[in-house]
């Protein structure tokens, strides 16, 4: 499989990097991608959410945006699948390019600003969709739009019914002004709405914050959180800040940076996160998870489930599988039998 995945990869890192990302799209849905076939070891098994998962390794928003292929990405072996982020009308994104990649340093940079089919399509592809595994669905707002809690309400009203769980992206750096979302008034009034408009149809509502989250703004996010009884918080979505370690010709390029080199700055927020959160609810770290011993970090940071994407693109579907056997021998080798006894033992 990894000597499938290596001459695919030399295919696929010359065509543009959006290009490659509807290949590989096209090839989750053709049954091209080998299939996970082994058991999960037992310790990986994860209660959240009143849900059992076999493994706490999950895909993040923004591989699958229009919900083609959560059934294949299940099958590579993930304990939970996320699709999204999902707005209520379509919308083209930024313009190209808008992704890139960072070779050197296993990372991408990305402006993409949402683009999708929106959620008529979305909502119809999964209508059709047997209720299978773990799969949450990312809510967000059109660029345009005058009243963005609505759209996160309209999403998630409509998509409750089909979803796992929910989460509302207040966290993207790629459409102007979203971030402001993550304030204290407007984060309770959005999340209000968002309650209110699922109200008839109960769902594990998470958010998704920035890694660039100041000690003050998680005060107010972990307080609204808290208040609300939200059901997680998503440690994070990518970041604006750029390392001085980058050395690929990429680094420069506007958008936010996801990948290796975010995983110490999204690990040290989900930390501070964690001690503010006191386990009144799951989180989930994500952010630079490309290794058994990252997503170990994680839950030892505080998360309950962790998150992947920007990995796949160097390391390919071989990655998950080697991620769980890593994780396990890591639990084992510290005496651990379940990952529930390792969350957040470094706090």
């Amino acid at each position: 499989m990894a000597a499938w995945y290596s001459l695919a990869d030399f295919f696929l890192s010359r065509l543009d990097t959006e290009a490659a990302h509807r290949l590989a799209i096209r090839g989750l849905k053709s049954g091209w991608v080998p299939r996970d076939r082994q058991s999960d070891p037992p310790s990986l098994g994860v209660e959240v959410w009143h849900r059992r998962l076999s493994n706490p390794i999950g895909l993040a928003a923004g591989f699958d945006k229009n919900a083609e292929a959560p059934d294949a990405a299940l099958h590579m072996g993930f304990g939970l699948v996320e699709i999204g982020s999902v707005t209520p009308r379509p919308q083209p994104g930024n313009p190209r390019p808008r992704l890139f990649r960072l070779r050197e340093d296993h990372g991408v940079i990305n402006r993409m600003g949402f683009p999708g089919e929106g959620l008529d399509v979305i909502l119809s592809r999964l209508t059709k969709r047997p209720r299978t595994g773990f799969v949450g669905i990312n809510v967000g707002a059109n660029k345009d739009s005058v009243d963005r809690a609505a759209d996160y309400a309209i999403c998630s009203k409509a998509l409750a019914p089909h979803a796992d769980y929910l989460v509302c992206n207040v966290s993207s750096p790629n459409t102007p002004g979203l971030r402001n979302l993550q304030g204290r008034t407007q984060l309770a009034d959005l999340l209000k709405r968002v309650q209110d408009a699922i109200a008839a149809t109960p769902v594990p509502l998470v958010v998704k914050i920035a890694p660039d989250a100041s000690d003050d703004d998680l005060d107010d996010i972990v307080a609204v959180c808290r208040e609300l009884r939200v059901d997680g918080i998503i440690i994070g979505n990518t970041t604006l800040s750029r390392p001085p370690s980058l050395v690929s010709r990429n680094r420069g390029e506007t958008g936010g940076l996801s990948g290796t080199p975010l995983m110490a700055l999204s690990t040290e927020v989900l930390r501070r996160t964690a001690r503010r959160v006191e386990r009144q609810f799951p989180l989930v770290g994500c952010g630079g998870v490309d290794s058994g011993a990252a997503a170990y970090a994680k839950i030892r940071a505080g998360a309950t489930l962790v998150q992947l994407y920007s990995a796949l693109v160097f390391e390919g579907p071989t990655l998950v599988r080697r991620i769980k056997n890593e994780l396990a021998a890591l639990l084992a080798r510290d005496g651990f039998s379940s990952v529930a006894q390792a969350i957040g033992v470094d706090l």
